[in-house]
């Protein structure tokens, strides 16, 4: 994808620049300098096409599938269904497209079903500046420009790790960090890990509470997860709904993941077919009959614009 290239002295400058408009804040500031994003559906360029190049200031590719800022929280102790479901918080694309989770204090409850529709994903779109103002943040006070790859030497076995993703100004890194908020006060790197929830907390929350402009995202195609299961008298399976299309036709994971879940990229007039209404944001918890006499369960999630399958 198209990215423009600077200096170390101009990114240096562009850094500069972008903590002066920062200030001293110490808060969870919202997605740009002059309010909130214009609200943009799901639509956007398509996948390949290239935005306009970066105005002065911090690089990044501007590609419609480039990943230039993301957090995502995932491991620790919890049940492999909910683990399937995970996905990024927060992805910052090369258009300006913004694709995130909304913060909430409880998780969704599984139905009467048993089946759990998990929250959607939602989608708002930057501009130019506002795309500079939160990168600056990023690699400035969200500490990113300076960290290293790894926080999670001596950490918490059950306590989930917080990935950061950054493309921009010269830096390109992943960088994960074990057990953010559950910190020792007399513990190592103690600056950079409140930098880290600092931009964390800004980023889980970026419509602040729901009170920024956004749409819910509509997926182009769902990652359909299925795991073989024990028949069980006091569930009534549904029936598999897809004449097409066979448990064969789901295969292993490519990093051999999943806790052997077996994955399909799936389209939405598959899903439609399962007949559960409205799954924007996936769901788990659902039994199937399969063809073959067998039973499985299925958890599906949305695939952001960056995946394939």
């Amino acid at each position: 994808m198209p990215k423009s290239t600077l200096s170390l002295a101009a990114v240096s400058l562009a850094l500069f620049i972008g903590l002066t408009a920062c200030g001293s804040s110490t808060g969870t500031p919202g997605p740009s300098p002059s309010g909130a994003p214009p609200s943009s559906g799901s639509s956007g360029p398509s996948a390949g096409q290239s935005a306009a190049p970066s105005i002065a200031g911090i690089d990044h590719p501007t590609g419609a599938t480039d990943i230039i800022l993301r957090v995502a929280q995932g491991g620790g102790f919890i049940s492999p269904d909910f683990l399937a479901t995970q996905a990024p918080d927060f992805t910052l694309y090369g258009d300006g497209r913004v694709i995130f989770q909304q913060k909430v204090e409880q998780f969704p409850e599984p139905g009467p079903d048993g089946i759990t529709h998990n929250r959607p994903w939602r989608i708002a779109q930057l501009d130019e500046d506002q795309i500079q103002e939160l990168l600056a943040f990023a690699l400035g006070p969200g500490a990113l420009g300076a960290a290293r790859e790894s926080y999670v030497a001596d950490g918490i076995a059950d306590a989930p790790d917080t990935t950061f993703t950054v493309n921009a100004g010269g830096v390109s890194k992943v960088v994960v960090v074990n057990a953010l908020g559950f910190d020792n006060p007399t513990g190592p790197d103690q600056v950079a890990r409140a930098a880290f929830k600092s931009l964390a907390a800004r980023l889980q929350d970026f419509d602040r509470g729901g009170t920024i402009g956004s749409d819910v995202y509509v997926p182009a195609q769902y990652r359909g997860l299925l795991s073989p299961r024990d028949s069980d008298p006091s569930i009534k399976p549904v029936k598999w709904p897809w004449p097409g299309v066979k448990p064969t036709d789901f295969s292993a994971p490519p990093d051999g993941g999943g806790f052997a879940m077996l994955r399909r990229a799936m389209s939405p007039d598959e899903v439609a077919a399962l007949g559960l209404g409205d799954v924007s944001g996936g769901i788990q918890g659902l039994d199937l009959s399969g063809p073959d006499g067998k039973f499985y369960g299925l958890v599906l999630r949305p695939l952001l614009p960056d995946e394939k399958d």
